[in-house]
């Protein structure tokens, strides 16, 4: 396969699979799953894509993909460079507009309401629909408390007592203890995994539904993504996430269940989905099990 023929633009990375087996996966996945609160699990389907199909230019990156998210739960979706995950994340608050010569058909709804429904606010939608990125993006020059709040004063939104959602926010993102006595300092004085528990902050602030996460630890050291993941287990309770990961390991140990997608060539498309300790110890489908036992990606 020539993955540069069927290369995705939004979905470039320098991903190295580690060769493992699906029992080892499975383990992590097991695991992870024991470590769960009593109560939390699905709570019933938070967002749902139905049939989306995505385009740049006469381009197709992504073929007829449906997929439930349930809420209470993290869903991560793997598979190799340029098979489409980031494209198919974006489309899922309409982030996908913004590049030129992009289109998609398909519905997406949120509690039943589809969000490309004419007459829709898209603000409200990346309201309840939050997304952090894979390089950490905070406002280098406001304080990490400003940095926070910006999402209030973007979408003018009013809270009785800032300093209360403040402290929430930064302890939810894991990052409270170590920013408490210095909240007036700039957001770009702060570390790489800082600065990505920040912009976690920043999402959570606005109360979305939803978060969307592109390759959210890449940059990070392992103390960092560890963090990281430790805040995405705790979020998890509370909100529906869905992360996009080249990380085998990372996929086991943080998600409820396990999208794989693949371009064969031609657009990406999911070949298989179900609860991560099944994507990694008996997949439904070869190709799956090829790509989690590092035969190819």
């Amino acid at each position: 396969m020539n993955n540069s023929e069927a290369q995705d633009p939004l979905d470039k990375g320098n991903e190295k699979m580690e060769t493992t087996t699906p029992s080892s996966l499975s383990s992590v996945a097991a695991n992870a799953a024991a470590k769960k609160k009593p109560g939390s699990g699905a709570l019933g389907v938070g967002l749902e894509a139905r049939g989306i199909h995505a385009w740049f230019g006469d381009k197709m990156v992504l073929k007829d993909i449906s997929l439930d998210f349930w809420s209470g739960t993290v869903t991560a979706l793997i598979g190799a460079s340029g098979c489409g995950k980031s494209t198919f994340i974006r489309t899922l608050n309409r982030m996908h507009e913004f590049i030129p010569g992009a289109a998609m058909a398909g519905d997406v709804l949120l509690n039943g309401k589809d969000i490309y429904e004419s007459g829709t606010d898209v603000t409200k939608i990346r309201l309840k629909v939050g997304m952090v990125f894979q390089k950490p993006n905070p406002f280098p020059s406001m304080t990490i408390a400003d940095n926070v709040l910006a999402g209030l004063k973007l979408a003018q939104l009013k809270v009785a007592n800032k300093d209360d959602l403040l402290e929430e926010c930064l302890v939810r993102a894991g990052l409270w203890s170590e920013v408490k006595d210095r909240l007036n300092a700039y957001g770009g004085s702060l570390s790489g995994g800082q600065q990505q528990r920040l912009c976690i902050a920043r999402s959570l602030a606005v109360r979305p539904e939803i978060l969307l996460m592109d390759e959210p630890c890449s940059a990070l050291d392992p103390g960092s993504t560890l963090k990281i993941e430790e805040t995405i287990s705790e979020l998890s309770s509370s909100m529906t996430i869905i992360i996009v990961t080249h990380n085998m390991q990372q996929a086991a140990r943080v998600s409820d269940y396990t999208g794989f997608f693949l371009s064969d060539g031609g657009p990406g498309e999911l070949v298989e989905v179900g609860p991560t300790s099944e994507i990694f110890s008996r997949p439904k489908d070869i190709r799956t099990e090829n790509y989690v036992t590092g035969r190819f990606g």
